[in-house]
């Protein structure tokens, strides 16, 4: 029998209203695919866990995201953790996620990794992160401010990456304005694009 915690009610019914049909279907997969797995909270976010961490889910300002804790091997064709934990994307809607079936599949996947105590590597990866196209307008903005554009230089490619694809989702022009000065203010204190979850 799995073992549901009342802080994931909790944080399901602080999200905002069209976020929680996207946290409870997710809840509802996993607990339907893993019959015995216990929630909890790792990192101010609900986490499940079968034989160890499996699987867990994060509520953003503007989206939600799922992500397996062995994502890398859950999904083969990616090489780096960043890129296997973004593998459904940035979820708007529950259409936005793989069918229930395919969903279970992934499931059923890391569960299996947990049942034969596969453990992921520690071993370095060589692969480095490919670096996304550098918007104009964001080039040119830390040209003008030297203290952010060191701070982005220093940055790894998947931090770089976070910058990029946060300024070049916005939709408006204004938006994407306001994105870029708030990227300087972050950078020239030298954090991260999601430096409030680290």
């Amino acid at each position: 029998m799995g073992v549901k915690d009342s802080r994931v009610d909790a944080y399901i019914k602080k999200a905002p209203d069209w976020q929680q049909p996207i946290l409870n279907h997710i809840r509802d997969v996993v607990h339907e695919a893993c019959p015995t797995v216990e929630e909890t909270m790792k990192w101010s976010s609900p986490s499940f866990q079968y034989k160890g961490m499996m699987c867990g889910m994060n509520a953003f300002k503007e989206r939600v995201m799922f992500a397996f804790w062995k994502g890398t091997l859950v999904f083969e064709e990616y090489d780096n953790m960043s890129d296997a934990m973004r593998h459904f994307g940035n979820l708007k809607k529950v259409s936005d996620l793989p069918s229930k079936k395919e969903l279970t599949g992934y499931i059923r996947k890391a569960m299996a990794l947990n049942d034969n105590g596969v453990k992921m590597s520690s071993k370095p990866r060589t692969a480095k992160a490919k670096l996304l196209r550098m918007p104009n307008d964001l080039s040119a903005a830390l040209k003008k401010n030297k203290k952010a554009q060191k701070a982005f230089e220093a940055f790894s490619p998947s931090h770089k990456n976070e910058y990029v694809e946060w300024i070049t989702e916005a939709k408006q022009e204004a938006t994407r304005t306001k994105r870029i000065q708030t990227a300087l203010g972050w950078l020239a204190e030298g954090k991260s694009r999601n430096w409030k979850y680290q």
